[in-house]
């Protein structure tokens, strides 16, 4: 190998098997993001069990739905999860596709290694190949630098939501 190459990293698209892995990496980024509004104190365990039945659905029956792995040593080193909704076109979205990036997380053994900007990588051609005209995300603090560095740009409009 040449000097300054590294070894190509590994994505693949998540299986079912993936199932425990994948729940285990979305509670590590929602403890990472903390506070109550991702990790309310009364939020229990019960949201694993839900996420886990989402999963398998969405591995199995979904072609909006892509998630990504980049397998570690005993589990998965990370993930990320990419999503396609349909719009109503107008002349900002010729199409109405619009992706969503749904939580991209490194466990903590295997970060600053390009885990994620590969999962990135991956996903962002995943949707230009499904015709997507935009692609929106929410970053934290500390991933903003790598999607700002991959072209993503503050969106016109600001984020509101409302808890039901």
């Amino acid at each position: 190998m040449l000097a300054g190459m590294t070894h190509p990293i590994d994505v693949r698209p998540a299986l079912p098997e993936d199932v425990a892995e994948l729940v285990r990496l979305r509670a590590l980024l929602f403890e990472t993001l903390g506070g109550d509004f991702f990790n309310p104190e009364s939020a229990g365990d019960d949201w694993r069990s839900a996420l886990a039945t989402v999963l398998k659905e969405k591995l199995t029956q979904d072609d909006n739905t892509r998630i990504l792995v980049v397998p570690g040593h005993d589990g998965l080193a990370a993930c990320g999860i990419g999503t396609i909704e349909q719009w109503f076109p107008g002349p900002h979205s010729r199409n109405g596709r619009i992706g969503h990036v749904i939580g991209v997380v490194t466990d903590p053994a295997y970060r600053r290694r390009g885990y994620s900007r590969a999962i990135m990588r991956g996903l962002l051609d995943w949707f230009a190949e499904r015709d997507a005209v935009r692609v929106d995300l929410y970053a934290s603090h500390q991933a903003e630098p790598l999607y700002r560095d991959l072209g993503f740009t503050d969106h016109p409009d600001p984020a509101l939501c409302l808890r039901l």
